[in-house]
């Protein structure tokens, strides 16, 4: 049981990046210790399957009128070590700086929004498209994938000019590593996993309105932030107005008070719209978007 309330304490103290980790790897562990328990009591392969596609999502509408919770639960599921592997690896890496722009409050909704997006293109290309029409009635869709391009391509959008270094490649800026990552969903489309490239690509739609919202204004993940809030029993808290000492946070502060400088400026831009920025502050935001990562 302590160790039950340890786990239960991190999760409430921990931020989005680190909470969505949890719930991904928690429930890998969770369903493959049921499937073990499954498969020890003499189950057989069907029964099996059948508890992943309790929460995968259908392709087929009418299916997912009788599993609308899938829609949300398909983002948290993974099959194999790899899978989930990478997919945490790639929204650790990504969400570390994702949260140092936009704040770890943001990241849930873009990866819960960006998840939404691909499963609503993943069920519209296989109810129009003819190449999908023998396959449409039993395909299903599973992974985090959708949610972690949206957190790529969020903060690409943000910062393209961000440089993150690659193996055998050294240091590439995000708009690239955005741009060849979209482009071989496209093209690997018909070279199997249809489903999950075309919901990648739904997720990347989101990410890149989302950030270009944000910057014009409009918060479209608010009401994600405050029901994630209310769940988790905090009280919304406003943020100050940036003033002239945003410089001097942001330039001499440490990571973490940068951090809350630039929040503070997304906090200004998404209720008054960017042209409220002053020209001290618009500054900040274009430096910040053209630092170099790690190297």
């Amino acid at each position: 049981m302590k160790m039950l309330q340890d786990i239960k304490a991190y999760f409430h103290n921990a931020d989005g990046l680190y909470r969505l980790l949890l719930i991904n790897i928690s429930v890998f562990l969770l369903l493959k210790l049921l499937k073990l328990v499954m498969f020890l009591s003499g189950a057989d392969s069907l029964t099996l399957i059948g508890l992943t596609d309790l929460f995968a999502m259908p392709s087929n509408i009418q299916s997912l009128l009788y599993k609308p919770w899938t829609i949300l639960s398909y983002m948290f599921i993974h099959e194999g070590f790899f899978h989930i592997l990478f997919n945490m690896l790639i929204l650790y890496w990504l969400g570390k700086i994702f949260c140092e722009y936009l704040g770890s409050k943001k990241i849930v909704p873009v990866y819960i929004l960006g998840g939404i997006a691909g499963a609503l293109v993943y069920v519209i290309a296989y109810n129009i498209f003819p190449a999908f029409s023998g396959s449409v009635h039993y395909s299903k869709l599973i992974g985090a994938s959708a949610g972690v391009i949206a957190v790529m391509v969020a903060i690409a959008t943000l910062a393209p000019n961000y440089s993150i270094h690659l193996l055998f490649f050294g240091a590439v800026k995000l708009k690239y590593v955005a741009g060849f990552s979209i482009l071989l969903y496209i093209i690997s489309i018909p070279d199997g996993n249809a489903g999950g490239n075309i919901a990648h690509l739904g997720g990347a739609l989101l990410g890149f309105a989302y950030t270009k919202l944000l910057q014009q204004g409009t918060n479209i993940g608010l009401w994600i932030e405050w029901l994630a809030d209310y769940i988790m029993g905090k009280k919304p808290v406003r943020m100050k107005v940036v003033k002239k000492s945003a410089a001097k946070q942001y330039h001499g502060g440490t990571v973490k008070q940068r951090e809350v400088a630039i929040d503070n400026i997304l906090e200004k831009i998404s209720k008054s719209g960017y042209s409220s920025l002053s020209s001290e502050e618009k500054e900040i935001l274009f430096k910040a978007s053209n630092r170099k990562g790690p190297q």
